[in-house]
């Protein structure tokens, strides 16, 4: 497993591992909780990634029933995957791995259907955003913290920042918050961030009509190494985790549908001057 994997895929990528010895090894999950002494659905849960630290004792008693398994690999993963995630100290912001996820990822597609990405907001329109609702003050700034924190990832130096493309519609431009200088200075993070090369961004315009990603936030996840990509998609009302390769594939082809559909990157850089010089 490549070196550039976090806690959140090391997880991911163990409890796949256990699953595929598992059947490798002939038994199903009952069998190996019997054989172990546990209460039935512990082997279950671990395959399907619902935990939160692994055990090296279960591990060990796993490779132990697995005949064949390597027991060094099972043990790295579990190493990795017992790290404790910068975004495990914000359980009141994040509500899934998301983040974790997001860190770990080499590649970023994000569809942003009204707001702007949260990888590039300013600390004033994060303000003006989490300021709708009926949150504490005190979440509203525990929230701004792990969204800047997040965006540290454009910022690695080391080779394995993400490369991001995101779409945005012309509609997030068109929102009146703060007052003309916040807003001058988050249209010119936008161009300056798009400048970057590991950044795409695309403009597609209300005059482009509708499009299949307006309803709902989409995000694509690539990682290193060939571990399994996957999407998240995001409404008011719940977080979905899809990493089924046709749904996936779909998702996909949605996605390079609405960039095809949008500006190009100095198209969008345009646009994004001229709105800037109407805020001077």
């Amino acid at each position: 497993m490549s070196d550039a994997y976090g806690a959140t895929i090391a997880k991911r990528g163990l409890a796949r591992r256990l699953k595929e010895l598992r059947v490798e090894a002939g038994y199903t999950a009952n069998q190996v909780c019997d054989r172990l002494n546990w209460g039935r659905g512990k082997v279950g849960r671990f395959e399907a990634n619902n935990w939160v630290r692994p055990e090296l004792s279960d591990i060990r008693d796993l490779a132990r029933i697995y005949e064949g398994s390597d027991l060094g690999e099972l043990e790295e993963l579990a190493g990795r995957a017992r790290r404790r995630a910068w975004w495990r100290d914000y359980p009141e912001v994040f509500g899934n791995e998301f983040p974790g996820f997001e860190s770990d990822a080499s590649s970023i597609r994000v569809v942003m259907p009204l707001v702007l990405p949260g990888l590039l907001q300013t600390l004033p329109y994060m303000q003006a955003l989490l300021s709708v609702g009926t949150r504490t003050p005190e979440w509203r700034e525990r929230a701004m913290r792990a969204r800047l924190r997040r965006q540290q990832i454009l910022d690695r130096g080391d080779g394995t920042a993400p490369e991001l493309t995101a779409v945005i519609t012309e509609a997030s431009l068109l929102y009146e918050w703060g007052d003309p200088g916040d807003r001058r200075t988050q249209f010119a993070h936008l161009l300056a961030m798009s400048e970057r090369p590991n950044v795409e961004l695309r403009l597609l315009r209300l005059a482009d009509g509708m499009h299949p990603g307006m309803s709902t936030l989409v995000n694509i996840f690539r990682f290193p190494g060939g571990e399994p990509p996957m999407v998240f998609l995001e409404n008011d009302a719940d977080v979905q985790e899809i990493d089924i390769p046709d749904d996936v594939e779909a998702y996909d082809e949605i996605f390079e549908q609405i960039r095809q559909a949008a500006l190009s990157p100095a198209d969008t850089a345009e646009h994004l001057r001229k709105v800037i010089s109407t805020l001077e």
